[in-house]
């Protein structure tokens, strides 16, 4: 389980980018059971849905900029579920620095090294998030 860093929303290739959805979907459901315990998700629990919410528009409006089909039923539902009293305060999880742009670039690079994602794919992320990657 992952969030990828917000910035990475709009380069994810497709099939990351509809299994980020998934993932909200998965989070959702087990932060309602009381069951979210993956070490690398269950921060988002710390803080107000409000942040859960951006994050889930992020890519509701990534997709649907895309054009990929996805079940407009689970939208309604985490977006009630993640509803805040600000939704006009645009949050952003502080776990998502520039530290964290890095691990999940480099996280993608690596699925790029193993033949995962396209060449075309990889040059549309190194294009956008490689320059503010510092070594």
């Amino acid at each position: 389980m992952r969030l990828w860093h917000y910035k990475l929303i709009p380069y994810l290739p497709k099939k990351q980018l509809v299994s980020q959805w998934r993932e909200c979907i998965a989070i959702k459901r087990q932060w309602e059971k009381g069951t979210l315990k993956h070490s690398l998700v269950k921060y988002v629990t710390d803080y107000d849905k409000g942040y859960f919410y951006h994050y889930v528009c992020e890519v509701i409006n990534e997709m649907i900029q895309r054009q990929i089909k996805f079940n407009s039923k689970f939208a309604s539902e985490l977006l009630e579920f993640s509803h805040s009293e600000d939704r006009n305060k645009y949050f952003i999880y502080p776990e998502h620095n520039n530290r964290y742009l890095k691990q999940c670039y480099y996280n993608l690079q690596e699925k790029y090294d193993r033949g995962i994602i396209t060449n075309e794919e990889w040059n549309l992320i190194n294009k956008n998030i490689g320059g503010v990657i510092d070594d």
